[in-house]
């Protein structure tokens, strides 16, 4: 970092830093930064700011709406810098992150990806940051759940099988609670109280142990390719979870869901076989 970069960085913490302390009210009133930080333009803020982590820039955004502002363009500079240093070469180069047009939902996909350590020992997830690798384990059924769960709002995300399906490959949600490795090969997902899943070799949907009937509910319904992303939808102010395919809407899968943390996950039997995730945010409505 530059002289001047860094006298710019330390300025703008201590300013951010006075809003963790109990509120901003700089010199130039409520919700204003006060001193040389405040008045900066935003192509210099943008070039502070881009030497910053996500925590520090989170704090930075709420010190007063100048600050804001400059940090709300998701395309900026200062979010494509901290992507660069976050994700790795391979995610960025390849189409795994095709649908998110914005530096800033590149980074917030990669924090709501499949956990390195939330997951079966027989599993792991690949450099990319993104992929679920599957080793060949004999009887044995296998999943993760995602880094982050949600309690509040509504949420979408992709997921595809990169590898065969084998007998059992589900989809769907899971608590804390819920097993994420179990011997022989089920549906892993939907064994439990605690999980929700559609299993996408047969289409069935699958809690509490039990098969909640067909998935979509349409005769002849097909079955599900390998390399397709199927949308997962998930309610949380109406308690539902809902998939669609190929933008096309398959309607809500299960109803009733608890007032609970609930987490994006998969379960896998199938040797060396790969599943992806990537969050894609808000759903669009219709």
């Amino acid at each position: 970092m530059s002289g001047a970069a860094a006298v710019g960085a330390s300025s703008c913490m201590g300013a951010a830093s006075s809003v963790t302390e109990g509120g901003w009210t700089g010199a130039g009133g409520t919700g204003g930064a006060g001193g040389v930080a405040g008045r900066l333009p935003g192509r210099v803020l943008e070039h502070i700011f881009s030497y910053l982590d996500l925590g520090d820039l989170t704090r930075c955004s709420l010190v007063c709406w100048h600050w804001s502002s400059v940090l709300s363009d998701e395309s900026s500079e200062v979010w494509r810098s901290l992507v660069a240093r976050c994700l790795s070469d391979e995610a960025l180069r390849s189409d795994i992150l095709c649908n998110l047009p914005t530096h800033k939902g590149k980074l917030k996909s990669y924090q709501h990806a499949l956990s390195t350590h939330d997951c079966s020992r027989n599993v792991y997830v690949k450099k990319n940051g993104f992929t679920l690798h599957r080793n060949p384990i004999a009887q044995s059924t296998d999943g993760a759940r995602g880094k982050i769960g949600f309690s509040e709002g509504r949420h979408a995300w992709e997921i595809w099988w990169e590898g065969p399906l084998g007998t059992v490959a589900v989809i769907g949600l899971a608590t804390k609670r819920a097993n994420m490795q179990c011997q022989g090969y089920v549906a892993l997902l939907g064994t439990d109280d605690q999980s929700w899943g559609w299993n996408l070799v047969d289409n069935n949907l699958l809690h509490n142990g039990q098969v909640n009937g067909n998935f979509p509910q349409c005769n002849n319904a097909p079955k599900y390719q390998i390399g397709e992303r199927i949308r997962v939808i998930l309610d949380m102010d109406d308690k539902t979870l809902a998939f669609e395919r190929g933008f096309e809407f398959l309607g809500v899968a299960f109803r009733g869901l608890p007032k609970a943390c609930l987490f994006p996950a998969v379960s896998a039997v199938y040797g060396n076989t790969e599943v992806t995730m990537v969050y894609l945010g808000k759903p669009l409505d219709g």
